[in-house]
This record gives C-alpha cells, sequence and structure tokens, in this order.
C-alpha cells in the first residue's frame, strides 16, 4: 500500500469557505476518503493563514515510505523554517 501525505477538504461547502486537514492516505483514496492518521491542519481563509503541523508524525511516515504532496511539502518546509 503506498501511502501520501497531502491535504484532505473540510469546512463549509455553501460558503466556500474551505479548510484542510493534513492527512497520511492510501494514495488509491479518493482525496476525501478515509484517512489512516490526521497529522495537522491548514487553514488558508484566516490572516494570517493558521497552519499546525506535528512534524514528528510526518517524518515518521516518511520513514516509513510515505511521499507527499507538492504542496504539503511546501507547507511543512514552512512550519520547519518557523521552528528553527
Amino acid at each position: 500500500m503506498q501511502v501520501k501525505i497531502r491535504l484532505q477538504k473540510a469546512g463549509k461547502v455553501a460558503t466556500g469557505a474551505y479548510n484542510y486537514r493534513i492527512v497520511a492516505i492510501s494514495s488509491s483514496t479518493a482525496r476525501d476518503g478515509k484517512h489512516l492518521e490526521i497529522l495537522g491542519h491548514y487553514d488558508p481563509a484566516k490572516k494570517p493563514a493558521d497552519l499546525k503541523i506535528d512534524v514528528a508524525k510526518v517524518n515518521q511516515w516518511i520513514q516509513k515510505g510515505a511521499t507527499l504532496s507538492d504542496t504539503v511539502k511546501s507547507l511543512v518546509k514552512k512550519v520547519t523554517k518557523e521552528q528553527s
């Protein structure tokens, strides 16, 4: 089973005010399907954007062979830069 770390839509559909979960999910699962683990969240509508990621859990999944989507990769880079 190939695992990806990617964004999963959450929030209000009617208003279009989406926020996102950062999840570990099987690559064959639909975007909004059942996830394996929630690793953080991202709300781009807030100013400044609300971004929380458990970098230790992300690193554990990467060691197990998970791949990051391009968007999640840039968000993780942003969080690690802020922490250092």
